[in-house]
């Protein structure tokens, strides 16, 4: 019974959480306490989001059947019951608020916020063609604001403008890999086909890519692609930013951002990823080597 709870939990995404950490890194706030109350912060997005998946397959259980890979999740397959999940579903919440109280009421809103915008994603953003990847980019946007806010933190403009970006990049990307794994699994569909005929063998948790093309989800992640690498790239030579860490150096850390967002695009591409980001980045040495080398550059200029 563990093996399948744990891929239900799908904690192989808990790597999204640490968007936490990016309040106290870049503002330098990394005392002990202030490090404390950012673990525990990213310990309840950790159950927060668990909950949010157990929350989506229940909804999603019957598509998730049709779907070719998708039907072999644990609520899907029968591994776990309805009942069984839906008290999971209730553990998990109740874990995640209780962890969020320990940190502060900022924290505690921000994590029913991100159940609200989840559970409107899975009714119905979820089918809102470009509505639907802000909706994602907007639960990245809370885990900043948690570690930042949430920790009496002053958030950044240019962190939160990198981070929104970002996240559009990668929500955009996703969105092209699972067109593309459609159009693998039912064929080519006419270039822009009516309402009325348009192919249902997607299932209900994806129609919104018939109103998606491999065009225009090219155009989205170039623009969303500049945008991270020009913003971040300002963000390090901001006067603001050069005065409060007292260095101007931060912006040797900018070939590891570009670089990244390229070997990204080539898996895209040219490997069938970008459908999991999280496994996408623990699968791909390049990938993986790429962000701790960014990660201990910044720590090396910023200490």
């Amino acid at each position: 019974m563990l093996q399948p709870i744990f891929k239900l939990l799908r904690p192989h995404q808990y790597i999204k959480n640490g968007f936490v950490f990016l309040g106290p890194v870049f503002a330098h706030a990394w005392e002990g306490e202030t490090l404390l109350a950012a673990t525990l912060a990213f310990l309840a997005f950790c159950a927060m989001a668990s909950a949010v998946y157990v929350l989506n397959d229940i909804l999603d259980v019957e598509a998730d059947r049709r779907h070719p890979t998708k039907c072999r999740r644990p609520l899907a397959s029968g591994a776990i019951g309805i009942p069984a999940a839906r008290v999971i579903l209730s553990v998990l919440v109740v874990l995640a608020l209780a962890l969020g109280l320990l940190v502060s009421a900022w924290v505690t809103g921000l994590l029913a916020g991100y159940l609200v915008l989840n559970i409107a994603y899975s009714l119905a953003l979820k089918h809102v063609v470009i509505l639907d990847v802000f909706s994602i980019a907007g639960g990245f946007m809370l885990r900043i604001l948690a570690g930042t806010l949430g920790l009496g933190i002053e958030p950044s403009q240019w962190l939160l403008l990198c981070g929104l970006m970002l996240t559009l990049f990668l929500g955009f990307a996703k969105r092209r890999s699972e067109l593309a794994e459609t159009a693998v699994t039912a064929g080519p569909a006419p270039a822009d086909p009516a309402p009325e005929s348009r192919d249902d063998s997607r299932g209900d948790t994806r129609r919104v890519l018939d109103d998606y093309s491999t065009a225009l989800l090219d155009q989205f992640i170039a623009i969303s692609a500049a945008c991270t690498v020009i913003a971040y790239g300002l963000y390090t030579v901001s006067p603001e930013v050069i005065a409060l860490h007292g260095t101007d150096e931060l912006i040797y850390t900018l070939p590891f951002v570009i670089y990244g967002i390229f070997r990204y695009l080539y898996l895209l591409h040219f490997r069938g990823r970008g459908g999991d980001t999280s496994r996408d980045l623990f699968t791909d040495a390049h990938l993986l080597v790429t962000v701790v080398a960014w990660l201990g550059v910044t720590l090396a200029v910023l200490s």
